[in-house]
């Protein structure tokens, strides 16, 4: 508290993910942080359970419970200053039932430790590096939101050709001060699109910092007047927005476990076992990694969105690619995610899938040649979100491995989703019919 104080700090921030990904948090005063640490801040259960238009899902241990409290307590070695906020610093909370004084079962954080306390068992700690796209948009003067600087063709560009107002330059310097670990920056395929990499480091610290690194973008677009959306894809004329991982694992050693120059691919077994694990699971991390209605509408030949369950060697078009990259860099990258995901949920399938491979220790089949997306070569990913989670709730090595509490919430959670969207009369049902039935 001194040291906050000498550093103008009279606010801290206290955050966690939801189900879907989204921050949750309280301003705490700096006076009160004690108390707030020893008693922890009390929040109802159902947050796990709130749409995002604040519709309360009846999940098991919500509703029909009373809707019960959960605890959070701060977590001060995630504690860091905002850099566009004066005054006020942030830290990460652990969330338990107070009844229990176990973490909630929906805690998205606590999910991804049991994967990695899994992973231990086998002596591998897995490495994470995280690639996240989004949209900028800002005000339409007709109503609602229109695409930033909308102009083609202008992938992997910088400066004011793409990005008029600097918005990139600014977000960068702001992201790097909030220390997550800010690598570099570009302009993405279609207009307004950007895309901010972030290092690789251990699993969990990935997803903390991919979390974070997103609340920063939503903030940050609102004290521009925009809007920054993850969403998957966003707008008819326009791709969608990926979230790929780069995961490798280090041994007992601290080496790269994956990499073995004499092994098939210069892969080591445990490194293919993971992709034939990363293959054999991919319906139901789906689940996961394409999380909304809205995700498969990304999917397609030419969007460089995998729609089929491959593999190449540093191949674009496949659902996995292994980077040209071998010794330390050695690592596979799954490219099925998409920004929607919520980090915590999408690296501790991705790690869980893996995981299970290397405990089969099955081989992949042959690495997919040339471009992709021949049904007649590989399986057809779920092309809906009904589709996803009923691969999810019939892949019972991969629900046990995630926790059945978890599943359960989940599957109910974006059921829900799922029916909602079913009875909602959408524009294009009314441009499609109603002048013509």
């Amino acid at each position: 508290m001194e040291r906050l104080a000498a550093d103008g700090i009279d606010v801290v921030r206290v955050t966690y993910p939801d189900l879907m990904g989204t921050d949750r948090a309280r301003d705490v005063l700096l006076e009160e942080l004690p108390r707030a640490m020893e008693h922890g801040l009390a929040f109802c259960r159902a947050v796990y359970h709130t749409s995002p238009q604040g519709d309360v899902v009846p999940v098991d241990g919500g509703l029909d419970a009373g809707l019960p409290d959960i605890t959070v307590r701060p977590d001060l070695d995630t504690l860091v200053a905002l850099p566009w906020e004066p005054g006020v610093a942030t830290c990460l909370a652990d969330v338990v039932d107070p009844a229990t004084g176990a973490p909630a079962p929906e805690s998205p954080r606590d999910l991804l430790r049991g994967v990695l306390a899994r992973c231990r068992e086998r002596d591998l700690r897995p490495v994470v590096g995280p690639e996240l796209e989004y949209f900028l948009c800002e005000p339409d003067p007709a109503g609602g939101w229109r695409r930033y600087a909308r102009d083609r063709g202008v992938v992997y560009t910088a400066g004011l050709r793409a990005d008029p107002d600097n918005h990139l330059l600014r977000t960068l310097r702001h992201v790097r001060d909030l220390k997550i670990g800010v690598l570099s920056g570009n302009h993405e395929f279609d207009g307004g699109q950007f895309e901010i990499n972030l290092l690789h480091s251990e699993a969990l610290s990935a997803a903390d910092r991919a979390f974070r690194f997103k609340a920063a973008i939503k903030e940050l677009a609102r004290r521009e007047g925009r809007l920054a959306t993850f969403m998957a894809k966003p707008f008819n004329d326009a791709g969608g927005s990926g979230f790929h991982l780069h995961l490798s694992c280090e041994d007992a050693e601290g080496r790269n476990a994956f990499d073995d120059p004499a092994g098939a691919y210069g892969l080591s077994a445990r490194a293919r076992h993971a992709v034939a694990g990363v293959l054999a699971h991919a319906p139901a991390l789906a689940a996961l990694a394409n999380p909304t209605v809205n995700s498969a509408k990304r999917f397609g030949p030419d969007t460089l969105a995998p729609w089929l369950i491959d593999w190449g060697l540093d191949n674009r078009s496949a659902m996995v690619r292994v980077p040209p990259e071998r010794g330390p860099g050695a690592r596979l990258e799954l490219r099925l995610g998409d920004a929607s995901a919520n980090p915590y949920l999408l690296i501790a399938g991705t790690v869980a899938a893996a995981l299970l491979g290397i405990e089969a220790g099955e081989e992949p089949p042959a690495p997919l040649e040339g471009y992709g997306y021949d049904t007649a070569k590989a399986a057809v990913l779920p092309m809906t979100l009904s589709a996803a989670l009923d691969a999810l709730e019939a892949d019972t090595a991969l629900t046990e491995l995630l926790g059945k509490s978890f599943t359960s919430s989940f599957l109910t959670y974006k059921r829900n989703e799922v029916e909602r969207f079913q009875r909602h009369v959408t524009d294009w049902e009314f441009t499609e019919y109603a002048h013509h039935l």
